[in-house]
């Protein structure tokens, strides 16, 4: 899978991507992530790339010469119009559905913003998806690209050893995940829970998936409704909701799961 990054700071981008999983999946040439430096299409001899707002106001707008150029080179070398993110807290809120959508393609590029963004004749232009991290703002868009590459890198197969890890772990199933236990078994007084000593693997899955179910009901009920959930699992919701309501004194308020 290629990783096409269009930003003013390509050493930021590939310090940080070139380590851990997608660096060795790098290595192995099952991923490949390039930074497209902006600033080098840009026709102005102190190679700026930005320039103030018209109709005034704080900061410096990114111009759209420059972005089309690095777009344009890319597109060419690519062979097509690829599917191009761009970084922004006014877009789509990512997700691991979208990740897992977004694996499938073969490029993606990602456009990262800076200052107080991109000329919008541009965007109007190239951008096929809007998306954010989160609710909140940042300096640029290379941090929210990172993070949306290093999630979409583990679901391209090979890129992590164990298969099962991409998928049996948080949010598989819209789950979250089950705690996890390594050596000692006995740490400071807190021991491993015996069912996980036990060597019963139907007991072990069992145990495991009821741990997801309280888990995201105690932290992300709003992830319950759109869960994958079993008879079984329905089930045992009900009986945890009916033992935690038992369990708070009379005249308090209880916690909604």
């Amino acid at each position: 899978m290629n990783f096409h990054i269009m930003t003013l700071f390509p050493d930021m981008v590939l310090n940080g991507l070139g380590t851990s999983i997608t660096g060795r999946a790098m290595e192995r040439g099952i991923l490949n992530i390039e930074a497209v430096n902006i600033r080098d299409y840009t026709l102005d001899r102190h190679l700026h790339v930005d320039d103030a707002p018209y109709g005034g106001g704080a900061g410096m707008v990114m111009q759209p010469e420059p972005v089309y150029r690095a777009y344009e080179a890319l597109r060419e070398r690519i062979g097509r119009k690829p599917r191009v993110l761009y970084m922004t807290p006014q877009g789509k809120v990512f997700s691991q559905e979208i990740a897992r959508e977004l694996a499938k393609e073969e490029d993606l590029v990602f456009l990262c913003g800076h200052y107080e963004g991109v000329d919008e004749r541009v965007l109007d232009m190239i951008v096929t998806d809007y998306l954010s991290i989160g609710d909140y703002v940042l300096t640029g868009g290379e941090l929210p690209a990172m993070v949306m590459i290093d999630c979409i890198s583990r679901l391209v197969p090979g890129v992590l050893n164990n298969r099962e890890s991409a998928e049996i772990e948080t949010f598989h199933d819209n789950l979250l995940e089950y705690p996890q236990y390594t050596r000692p078994e006995n740490f400071m007084g807190h021991r491993v829970p015996e069912v996980l000593l036990s060597g019963h693997h139907a007991n072990v899955d069992r145990w495991r998936r009821q741990q997801s179910l309280i888990r995201t009901a105690e932290r992300r009920p709003d992830l319950l409704e759109k869960a994958c959930l079993t008879r079984e699992d329905k089930a045992f919701l009900a009986a945890y909701r009916q033992e935690q309501e038992e369990k708070i004194p009379s005249g308090k308020i209880k916690k909604s799961l």
